[in-house]
């Protein structure tokens, strides 16, 4: 792996699901590449396959109904699908951090949150059991828990939301991974704790140099923290550009759809509010062509087959089909 490789590539990944009505694909072919010490967005509606992507990385799918179908997982060069679970394990909160979506889940209710942040350096490091218990002291303190000689003693459930939310990120991040995968990290909290859990990521990627995927269905989010944005429907990514490019030129009518749903400051009084019309469409009853045109009402022969992903610019990819592309530049 030389300085330029970039620290993930994900390349036509096909993650499917065994249900009842047969293989189910929630990500069909989606790639991308994480550089070094960057940040890279996942936004879309719920349901289309941002969380899934994330679990596929780390091989954390529900056993025995999900599995990876295709694709390749690089990380530092190794491919991640084909390494052994004893492999796994010395990755999983050593090189890749993550932070799961409700910290309430994340979190053991029966076990004081100190020992549970010492388990990470007891697990990934040579330190003994007071090493273990001094350093997670330490990191409770680094994400700015009050008092967290006396907080490391408390359950989950005597903490804030916000507070629980530091200590899931205290534990992503006790072994200095060099990737975290923060999964919607501000679900349900308020604005005020939501500035100060980013600002606190943006911080701790600054001292650490590491890189972070950062999934959400906030393009506000994404445009405050994100160098580039990777926007999936349906499962498949149908735009990826730099944060500015994107926002700036979005060429995919469902990327024009999020952008106009934001509530601008300038909107006239009492105007309504765009939307896009109606739902993500079932996994079940997707078709193989254009999904945002199916679910726009637009059918023929443009559903027949999937539209080319095309480079239009540098660095700004996205799905080219005739309905839904649009070069506004």
């Amino acid at each position: 792996m030389t300085m330029s490789d970039p620290l993930l590539q994900v390349h036509d990944l096909i993650t499917a699901f065994d249900t009842d009505k047969g293989l189910i694909r929630a990500v069909d072919r989606v790639s991308f590449e994480v550089p070094k010490g960057r940040t890279v967005g996942i936004v879309g509606e719920s349901g289309c396959g941002k969380s899934v992507t994330a679990m596929s990385i780390l091989r954390l799918l529900p056993q025995p109904t999900g599995k990876v179908l295709h694709g390749k997982v690089a990380f530092k060069g190794r491919d991640l699908l084909k390494a052994t679970p004893k492999e796994l394990r010395k990755i999983r909160g050593n090189e890749i951090g993550v932070i799961f979506q409700e910290p309430m889940t994340a979190l053991n209710p029966v076990q004081r949150i100190g020992k549970q942040l010492s388990e990470c350096f007891l697990l990934h490091t040579k330190m003994s059991r007071r090493q273990a218990w001094e350093a997670s002291i330490e990191m409770l303190r680094k994400v700015r828990i009050p008092s967290p000689e006396l907080r490391a003693g408390d359950y989950p459930h005597q903490l804030s939301g916000g507070m629980r939310q530091r200590v899931v990120i205290a534990m992503a991040l006790a072994c200095k991974p060099d990737l975290l995968i923060a999964d919607e990290p501000t679900t349900a909290l308020d604005v005020t704790v939501q500035a100060q859990i980013l600002d606190l990521i943006r911080q701790l990627q600054a001292e650490m140099g590491m890189a972070v995927i950062l999934i959400t269905h906030d393009l506000g989010v994404i445009a405050e923290t994100c160098d580039e944005v990777v926007v999936m429907y349906a499962g498949r990514v149908v735009e990826r550009a730099a944060v500015r490019e994107l926002f700036a030129r979005p060429m995919h009518a469902y990327t024009r759809g999020l952008l106009d749903s934001i509530p601008k400051l300038d909107r006239p009084p009492k105007s309504v509010l765009p939307v896009i019309p109606g739902m993500v469409a079932s996994l079940v009853d997707l078709v193989p062509g254009c999904r945002f045109c199916q679910r726009m009402g637009r059918g023929g022969g443009i559903l027949r087959e999937r539209p080319e992903f095309e480079e239009i610019s540098p660095g700004h990819w996205v799905e080219t089909c005739p309905n839904c592309f649009e070069d506004l530049s």
